[in-house]
């Protein structure tokens, strides 16, 4: 259990110092900005959508390590998929924090983004990995900002 609790550290760690899709879109499709007041985390979003498809999806901001590596997680995680897909995703992640049964939470099933399972353990943190999340949720619906407040 040791092993695979280092390994998830070893990835949060990786993406935060070295996040992917760490910029600023030149043309995007949609875009929202992300807060979270409680730890002054803030992030913007950036997606271009092409017929359906989440064509690119990047992020800037400031954050507290979590925060910067599950927005880096879900960029990658989120590229090609279908607006569908996106949601569903994100409403899976959303079951993996708090603890539902039915959202499996290891390497096999989900990937790099089974990382952030732990956070779970930690109720105010879990504000800080769903930010990016609910800054795309936003911008896909053209709401243009999110808190968590």
């Amino acid at each position: 259990m040791n092993e695979l609790f280092d390994l998830y550290q070893e990835i949060i760690l990786d993406h935060n110092k070295r996040p992917r899709n760490f910029r600023a879109m030149e043309e995007p499709t949609h875009w929202a900005s992300g807060n979270n007041p409680l730890c002054g985390d803030e992030l913007f979003v950036y997606v271009k959508m092409v017929n359906g498809r989440v064509e690119d999806v990047s992020f800037q901001g400031e954050g507290c390590a979590i925060s910067r590596a599950s927005a880096s997680l879900m960029t990658g995680e989120l590229m090609g998929k279908t607006l569908e897909e996106a949601k569903a995703e994100f409403a899976r992640i959303k079951g993996m924090f708090i603890g539902d049964a039915d959202v499996p939470v290891t390497l096999e099933e989900m990937g790099n983004i089974a990382s952030l399972s732990g956070v779970r353990r930690f109720p105010a943190r879990i504000k800080c990995a769903t930010l990016a999340w609910h800054a795309f949720d936003a911008a896909v619906d053209d709401r243009g900002e999110v808190t968590t407040e």
